[in-house]
C-alpha cells in the first residue's frame, strides 16, 4: 500500500478508490474555503 509513486499489482481497486475519495475532499475544503473567504 504506498501513497507515492506507481504501485504494482497489489493496489488496483482499493489505493485508486482511496485516492480518489482523498481528492474528492480537498476539492470540496478548497470549494468551500473559496467561495467563503475567495481565492
Amino acid at each position: 500500500m504506498g501513497y507515492g509513486g506507481s504501485c504494482g499489482r497489489g493496489c488496483g481497486f482499493g489505493g485508486g478508490f482511496t485516492l480518489l475519495v482523498v481528492l474528492f475532499i480537498l476539492l470540496i475544503i478548497v470549494g468551500a474555503s473559496c467561495s467563503r473567504f475567495g481565492c
